[in-house]
């Protein structure tokens, strides 16, 4: 599953698929400058993601409180 997901991804200009010629098999993907111009929606999603941890922890411990 995460091979095709890489091998869309490379399909769709996100990343760059670079088989080596060794023994074991090794395949590297990087971001193109397309995949890097994510940076900024990926940075914000888990921005979003750490508040909202901060928020139920604290919740849940003001909810177990006497």
């Amino acid at each position: 599953e995460r091979t095709k997901n890489l091998r869309g991804l490379g399909r769709d200009g996100i990343v760059t698929r670079t088989v080596f010629p060794e023994i074991p098999p090794r395949v590297e993907y990087r971001l193109t400058e397309c995949g890097r111009t994510a940076f900024p929606v990926l940075e914000a999603i888990s921005s979003w993601g750490r508040q909202y941890q901060k928020t139920r922890r604290e919740s849940s411990h003001t909810k177990e409180s006497p």
